[in-house]
């Protein structure tokens, strides 16, 4: 029996977040108490510590592994089979939920936290996740800045730093300084729709 597809960004069972003793570090922000080189990214921002155990125990395919994840935005790789993004002169391509209804030009300015897909992969994308067989259009977007990140916000309090709202946090923001990061964000700019029906491969 074929086992099912999992996306090379989706997290799996045994990969939980590593429990860590967050603290206020004057002039810095946020923190671990026993922080590593290895926690932050090279904008200085505090991720998540996770567990690297892809294959191991069930599939969490609405969660993304958060190192997976930026690696494939930072790398531009498709986000299920993790090979080159498709790139075309009219710019790379995303597979994404049809929302061309919430404001004229969508998608364009538009952040987004799914990293890009491969022709190969759209339509074993759209026939496995349920929220793309209800509606999924591909988009091309000629450019494609890092942005941010989306993040568990933190503000200060007297028994320490203490959780707050949840939200995309650009990296010119100041408040990203009381930020854990979960996912990298880029902004979709230039961007061409296309139906993934008529996608050449």
């Amino acid at each position: 029996m074929p086992q099912p597809l999992v996306p090379y960004v989706s997290s799996w069972s045994t990969e939980d977040f590593i429990p860590s003793v967050i603290v206020e570090r004057p002039g810095v922000g946020i923190a671990y108490a026993d922080e590593t080189v290895f926690d932050r990214d090279s904008h200085g921002v505090l991720w998540y510590r996770t567990p690297h155990s892809p294959h191991q125990g069930r599939p969490r395919y609405s969660n993304t592994h958060p190192q997976r994840q930026r690696r494939a935005m930072q790398r531009l790789l498709c986000q299920v089979c993790a090979n080159p993004a498709d790139h075309t002169t009219d710019g790379v391509l995303w597979l994404l939920q049809d929302h061309r209804t919430d404001w004229p030009g969508w998608p364009n300015n538009m952040t987004v936290t799914e990293p890009p897909i491969c022709a190969t992969c759209v339509p074993i994308a759209t026939r496995h996740c349920p929220a793309l067989r209800r509606s999924a259009i591909t988009i091309r977007a000629r450019t494609h800045p890092i942005h941010g990140v989306n993040a568990q916000l933190y503000k200060a309090s007297p028994r320490g730093p203490v959780p707050t709202t949840k939200d995309i946090v650009a990296y010119t923001d100041p408040t990203i300084r009381w930020a854990r990061a979960t996912d990298l964000v880029r902004l979709l700019r230039h961007c061409t729709i296309l139906d993934p029906s008529t996608l050449t491969r």
